[in-house]
């Protein structure tokens, strides 16, 4: 069983994840900012740790990922502020990656976007720009690492219930639901042979999850 962090510890997608991995018998722990927010991560299974990431400097999150067998970002800013969702989304998120290897915390997952690349084509004008850059430079710089990492690029979120099924590089939006999305983070946290050093883009699909997996990813 693994010591699991998770950055973004209450959000729909940290939730589902939470309550799998402490199901499966691993000890998980989801940051949050918000104490109004524990009582929901508790109801997983999950520990809790609060810690406001935003302002957390290097050795600050070094200590908060030590000892832990893997990190899982799922934080994010939200969208609407510009210069949050790069304090959050892109430097907050890379110095978690610095911390894991300060930390010798090798093994580190991060959930992305489908459209995660360099040609992304959200204009600098676009309010959706600032998340796309932000995610893109947070995701280059993983990729620059030594780490353990596999970069997880779902498509777009939905609340539907989870089929257990996805498919790799969708085409459109690659609609995907939330679960689905944590059974993912999930089945690659238990086979990291099959998923460090990839970017796996996916959305809801035929094919079962672990399957997919064990594909080649683009």
């Amino acid at each position: 069983m693994a010591r699991i962090l998770i950055f973004g510890g209450h959000g729909k997608v940290a939730l589902h994840l939470e309550r799998i991995l402490a199901e499966r018998g691993d000890t998980v722990t989801g940051v949050i900012r918000n104490p109004e927010h524990q009582e929901d991560v508790l109801a997983t299974g999950a520990q809790y740790l609060l810690a406001d990431v935003e302002t957390f400097d290097l050795d600050q999150l070094t200590n908060l990922v030590a000892g832990n067998d893997a990190v899982v970002w799922s934080a994010g800013a939200g969208g609407g502020n510009p210069s949050r969702t790069y304090a959050v989304d892109r430097d907050a998120a890379i110095r978690s990656m610095d911390a894991a290897s300060a930390a010798d915390v090798r093994r580190y997952l991060m959930v992305s976007w489908l459209g995660s690349r360099p040609d992304h084509g959200i204009p600098e004008n676009d309010s959706f720009f600032p998340y796309a850059d932000a995610k893109l430079a947070a995701d280059e710089h993983l990729r620059a690492t030594e780490l353990d990492w596999t970069i997880l690029a779902p498509g777009t979120l939905t609340l539907d219930p989870p089929t257990g099924r996805v498919q790799l590089d969708p085409e459109g939006r690659g609609e995907v639901t939330r679960a689905d999305v944590a059974a993912v983070i999930a089945a690659a946290l238990d086979d990291p042979a099959a998923t460090i050093g990839r970017t796996i883009r996916f959305g809801n699909g035929d094919v079962p999850i672990e399957e997919v997996l064990r594909a080649r990813a683009s």
